[in-house]
């Protein structure tokens, strides 16, 4: 794999989203932390946040929020501060309940609720949505339909690999209107072909896994090679190698959670400086009719 120069911050604008949520929310701890206890453990979302709002503001970057309607709830200043600073407010559901464990009604229910939340403590509309642990795939594609139903604009909630927690690996790589639901746009996370493989390189784990050059070539690639657009993301709690410490993990949970907590605050500094990056919304969004 050759890796290009610089890329001297092509003019190609890219979109960048921050999944808000603490480091006990998160899936994979589902087993060891359970939602009862969630109150009761150290919560580091808002300072963490707070760091992820200082570093765009130094790139002068602008970014799309999903946030949890249970951060929401108690933090109504973060909520505030996310809008007031340009950036995108976009829903994540209510309490990070994967969409593979809802029924449709109950996953109505869930994003009318954190939707109002949000609403009701950022005074904006709520454009967005992305499932927890990009849990829309082949097996529930009527949640599309529900999310049209319910007014949103568009979502980000399929991943189009093979994992062993989510994805969807023969769905589309960029931004479609699925036939379920034809005036929603889905803005799936970036993936690159190398040699006849679909390889990651929109963010999460693997951005703390693979070298940082091999994101700067993927995302040049599907930039000027593919001539698409490159979807980021990352959550607050990547940032925080200090955060409190779980026991008890498998190893493969402890290797994907905690493995180069302290290398993603300087790869996303370099990754903010070498493009250009906006919300979704002004992304995807404008021009539309």
């Amino acid at each position: 794999m050759c890796i290009p120069s610089s890329p001297k911050r092509s003019d190609r604008v890219n979109a960048l989203s921050v999944d808000v949520e603490d480091y006990f929310h998160v899936s994979a701890f589902e087993p060891y932390i359970s939602r009862d206890q969630w109150d009761r453990l150290p919560c580091r979302v808002e300072a963490n946040t707070g760091k992820v709002l200082d570093l765009l503001a130094a790139s002068g970057a602008r970014a799309t929020f999903f946030v949890l309607g249970w951060v929401a709830e108690r933090y109504p200043g973060l909520i505030r501060r996310i809008v007031a600073e340009g950036h995108e407010l976009a829903c994540h559901g209510r309490d990070h309940t994967r969409v593979t464990q809802q029924t449709p009604d109950q996953f109505r229910a869930d994003i009318r609720e954190s939707r109002q939340l949000l609403e009701d403590r950022g005074g904006v509309a709520v454009l967005g949505y992305r499932a927890a642990s990009y849990s829309i795939g082949a097996s529930n594609l009527w949640a599309l339909t529900v999310l049209e139903e319910e007014g949103f604009r568009y979502s980000s909630s399929i991943y189009p690999i093979r994992h062993d927690l989510y994805g969807m690996p023969g769905g589309p790589r960029f931004a479609f209107r699925p036939w379920q639901a034809q005036q929603l746009l889905e803005i799936p996370i970036t993936t690159v072909e190398l040699l006849g493989r679909r390889l990651p390189c929109g963010g999460g784990g693997y951005f703390r896994l693979l070298p940082y050059a091999y994101y700067r070539w993927s995302i040049v690639r599907v930039n000027r090679v593919e001539g698409q657009l490159a979807v980021f993301y990352f959550h607050p709690w990547e940032l925080d190698p200090d955060q409190p410490r779980q026991t008890g993990l498998d190893w493969k949970t402890r290797l994907r959670h905690y493995l180069n907590l302290d290398k993603t605050e300087p790869r996303l500094k370099r990754l903010l400086a070498d493009f250009h990056w906006d919300t979704l919304a002004a992304v995807y969004l404008t021009g539309e009719t």
